[in-house]
């Protein structure tokens, strides 16, 4: 299966990518594993045609919206993110409308027709430089409350969050990680922003997934405990095999990021079906509010 996958990426010059949150197979697989919009922003400086991506919609929604002149596809059209669907343009328009004219930081982690309401995108990353950067001192931060009001903890302008969150991060308690701390004594803990507050404030670090790798490759340390999904577990072993991690909890599983196959991705490349396209009315004003992101680290 896997050498007919590499036959059909050479046919159909395509390039595989795959989140962090991936399957192990699917991430040995891919040309390149990484965060949401690190593997849009690599994909489109490439002169791939294709791009697979495996992953839930809003992420190759945003490889769309950076290369509209590629084909994009999904293995798995359906997978989607449940944060994602907890705002839709409409009730982003109207709360727009009732807060008056304050800027929208939107999180990546968002639909495209979302982004192009907003003001500027933001990472879990890049969260705290982006609100810094704007004049303004009262932001709408939307769709994740807990990385609004992890960004609010570490600025002084007033951040009004979203009731928005990933399900799977927001159910990580302190409890459970205090469990991990005693079983696992003097490991790092690592938590995702999308965690609650005071589980990030229990955290030595924290990190988006690719700054969690980053952590672990440079860190003199040996043990880690991980405060996000399950599937950063392979990518940190493979990378670190001298170095033990420990998931903080076995429900930090999304359901959506596990949902592909090889076979879903051989069958993605024959039939050149699962299509994402952003309609050019949403992808150049959801464009603009990334490129604006984007242009704060030049």
């Amino acid at each position: 299966m896997k050498k007919r996958i590499e036959a059909l990426k050479r046919q159909r010059c395509a390039i595989i990518l795959a989140h962090n949150y991936q399957p192990p197979e699917i991430q040995d697989l891919a040309d390149l594993c990484g965060d949401s919009l690190e593997l849009s922003r690599r994909a489109a400086a490439t002169d791939a045609e294709t791009i697979v991506f495996c992953g839930v919609r809003f992420m190759a929604e945003t490889a769309a919206i950076l290369s509209p002149q590629k084909t994009v596809l999904m293995p798995r059209p359906e997978a989607g993110c449940p944060m994602a669907d907890m705002i839709t343009p409409e009730a982003l328009a109207a709360r727009k409308a009732e807060l008056g004219d304050i800027p929208v930081v939107t999180y990546v982690n968002s639909t495209a027709a979302v982004k192009a309401l907003s003001t500027i995108c933001c990472t879990s990353a890049n969260a705290l430089e982006v609100v810094e950067s704007l004049e303004a001192d009262r932001i709408l931060m939307g769709p994740d409350r807990n990385l609004a009001l992890n960004t609010a903890a570490r600025t002084a302008k007033q951040i009004i969050p979203w009731s928005g969150c990933c399900p799977y991060h927001d159910r990580l308690s302190v409890q459970e990680v205090a469990d991990q701390r005693r079983a696992h004594p003097g490991a790092i803990f690592l938590a995702h922003p999308e965690c609650r507050p005071e589980v990030v404030a229990m955290a030595d670090a924290a990190l988006s997934t690719s700054g969690m790798l980053r952590y672990a490759r440079e860190s003199e340390e040996s043990e880690f405990i991980i405060g996000t999904e399950v599937g950063l577990l392979h990518a940190l072993a493979k990378e670190n095999p001298g170095k033990r991690f420990h998931a903080v909890s076995g429900k930090l599983v999304c359901p959506d990021m596990k949902k592909i196959s090889l076979a879903d991705v051989l069958g993605c490349l024959e039939r050149m079906d699962g299509q994402v396209t952003v309609p050019e009315k949403i992808r150049r004003p959801a464009h603009a509010a990334v490129e604006r992101m984007i242009a704060l680290a030049k």
